[in-house]
């Protein structure tokens, strides 16, 4: 089962100029390799059967009738492989020279793609040999003993995707083919080119297969020509992309002297999720003609068995984490997010105060990070943030610690408030045990401490500002009109892996040595909401990752499922890859359950959750990207766990 997945090949062969038979030769063999991989498409160069090079020689008959011949070999040699191969090769039509994409299987040719956009400037000059495929009329063509249909727009549709082709300059187009292509259903597009080298050049090339491919949310592969191609006035450095969505699954190496071929999966059902989530997709295809519609002709091709599937392409167990250079600039644009969305509040309320409640773990650390962050930018004075810590019965010397060290370090104003004798009192009232550590032993603490932050806020005419973050959110894991609720939750759109390195990278960026020292062992203290006696050595009892799950599982499973709608049974394929080696398979089953049941079950707490600015590409926002009723059915997910 692929998933979803379609396994695509950007191929470079090694080129002789004119040499149409030693052309075919080296792209079989790429064909065959590529099929071997599994491999569903693969597309050569622009050109690639007599090379882009030959200039006019492109008017020599001989010349075209071995191209000819070249791509009647190529069909032979590959028609007992089910792979798809699209390959250029000049065609003579009704007295004209088109440049065109041969898209063939299993011995035949299932369309001709005509270049649309020729190239007729600076080093190029093609229009001295070539027509635009818009200056003739679309039909058949009598080719290899076959005929063929001949359209500048094609549709191929196999079991797995639908794609198109275009031709090298269309991408440079103002408007290039590919853009009407993927509003009419193309997932993913497929360019044959022959892009000559000049300084700089590349990254520019880059924009453009990058852009295009988020701009019409698909799959972009690119193949330009390489080695073998004349140098008589330009080189040709043999670059190859395969694209998904603005990203770069795969890409060539340049200048390399030896035949090249890359190989990756585009996830197609992403691709989908995301056009259907995008209303503007969807609007924008709404506005094509019926002219446009009936100028794209459609082909079928043909179903073959399917094949083992391998998935090769990298999936990030953490999606939502930044790395590498991009940390220090996200995590940056994180944190501003957050800090802008409170100082807007802050400065509409007239607040004269904030009120934060300070446990010493994560989510409070960054929530109170954002405040002093927020207050310094209004120009307020810090002892406005009013810090509460609330000792409890499961309370460590160590959070306890923390949490007074970094409030005295950070300036604030510091309140303790112990919430055992109200908790107690109000157990007494209830006429509860106290040696029953149950639900209500846990939420009557949690909701105690509410109180007191809600009517501390009230004396200080300010408010609350909420520690709950995004993965608590999603499991539920919070304690509803306790912890859950505030006026204004900074952290609503963090989730819980994220929080953990927003906090490090804040520690590095503050000079003070001791400030810092305190943050780094909040990030290495075990999560815990503490509401459960601490073991006999005065350790953390609780700790919320061997109750609920790990929360890089979680925050992954919620990634995938909230963010492009992925049944269980894919996520799990997509855990199994990103997580090997860290977690066998029914431990990521046991969770991948649980998280399914949670986010069911728990929905009614997002459902009236706070205010929160959206930081990323998941909110659980009721009043924005999340909308759920609170008693919807979870039977159809957690049978799909069942099944794996």
């Amino acid at each position: 089962m692929n998933h979803g997945f379609v396994k695509v090949a950007s191929a470079i062969p090694s080129v002789r100029v004119a040499d149409c038979a030693f052309n075919a030769n080296q792209i079989e063999n790429l064909v065959v390799q590529a099929d071997a991989q599994g491999a569903e498409i693969i597309c050569l160069p622009e050109l690639s059967l007599t090379a882009y090079t030959c200039q006019d020689l492109f008017q020599q008959q001989l010349l075209l009738d071995t191209a000819e011949m070249a791509l009647i070999q190529l069909m032979n040699t590959t028609r007992s492989l089910d792979i798809i191969s699209i390959v250029g090769l000049p065609v003579d039509y009704n007295g004209t020279l088109l440049n065109c994409a041969a898209v063939i299987q299993r011995g035949k040719i299932l369309g001709l793609v005509p270049k649309t956009y020729l190239p007729n400037y600076k080093e190029f000059y093609e229009k001295r040999w070539f027509t635009s495929g818009s200056e003739i009329p679309q039909g058949t063509i009598q080719i290899c003993g076959q005929q063929i249909e001949l359209h500048r727009h094609m549709l191929f549709r196999t079991p797995t995707c639908t794609f198109a082709v275009e031709i090298c300059e269309d991408l440079w187009a103002p408007v290039p083919p590919s853009s009407k292509l993927a509003l009419l259903g193309a997932d993913i597009i497929f360019n044959l080119s022959a892009d000559n080298d000049v300084v700089g050049k590349i990254n520019y090339l880059r924009q453009l297969v990058t852009g295009q491919s988020a701009r019409l949310i698909c799959g972009y592969v690119y193949s330009s020509c390489g080695y073998g191609e004349s140098t008589q006035d330009v080189v040709f450095s043999g670059k190859g992309f395969i694209c998904e969505n603005g990203k770069i699954l795969a890409e060539a190496e340049r200048f390399s002297m030896k035949e090249q071929l890359i190989i990756s999966e585009i996830d197609v059902e992403r691709l989908r999720a995301e056009r259907r989530a995008n209303t503007t997709f969807a609007a924008n295809a709404a506005m094509l003609t019926h002219d446009d519609e009936k100028g794209i002709f459609t082909v079928e091709t043909e179903r073959v068995g399917e094949k083992e599937f391998t998935l090769t392409r990298r999936v990030d167990a953490h999606p939502f984490v930044p790395t590498g250079r991009d940390l220090d600039e996200r995590c940056r644009e994180i944190f501003s997010i957050q800090t802008a969305g409170l100082a807007k509040r802050v400065q509409h309320t007239q607040a004269e105060t904030v009120v934060v409640g300070i446990s010493g773990g994560l989510d409070s650390t960054l929530a109170l990070l954002v405040c002093v962050k927020t207050f310094d930018m209004l120009g307020m004075s810090r002892r406005g943030i009013v810090g509460i810590t609330m000792p409890g019965f499961g309370t460590t010397d160590r959070t306890y610690t923390n949490a007074v060290n970094l409030m005295k370090l950070l300036g604030i104003t510091i309140r303790e408030i112990s919430i055992r004798d109200a908790v107690t009192q109000h157990f007494a009232d209830l006429g509860h045990d106290m040696s029953v550590h149950d639900v209500t032993y846990e939420n009557s603490q949690a909701r105690e401490r509410t109180q007191i932050l809600m009517d501390a806020a009230n004396q200080t005419n300010g408010f609350v500002v909420g520690t709950g973050d995004l993965s608590e959110m999603a499991l539920g894991w919070c304690t509803y009109n306790g912890d859950h609720m505030s006026m204004y939750g900074v952290n609503a759109g963090v989730p819980k892996t994220l929080v953990r390195h927003l906090v490090a990278w804040i520690a590095e960026t503050i000079d003070d040595e001791s400030i810092r020292t305190v943050l780094h062992d909040i990030v290495e203290t075990p999560i815990s909401p503490e509401l459960l006696p601490a073991d006999e050595q005065g350790h953390i009892a609780q700790k919320t990752e061997d109750l609920v799950g790990p929360y890089e599982l979680h925050d992954f499973f919620l990634y995938y499922l909230l963010r492009y709608g992925f049944r269980p049974a894919k996520v799990f394929f997509l855990a199994r890859h990103a997580f090997g080696g860290s977690y066998d398979d029914e431990t990521i089953k046991r969770w991948l359950k649980i998280f399914c049941r949670r986010f069911f079950s728990q929905q009614f707490k997002r459902s009236c959750m706070p205010d929160g600015p959206k930081v990323g590409s998941c909110s659980l926002s009721p009043r924005g990207d999340w909308r759920m009723p609170s008693d919807a059915s979870s039977a159809a997910w957690l049978k799909d766990c069942d099944t794996l």
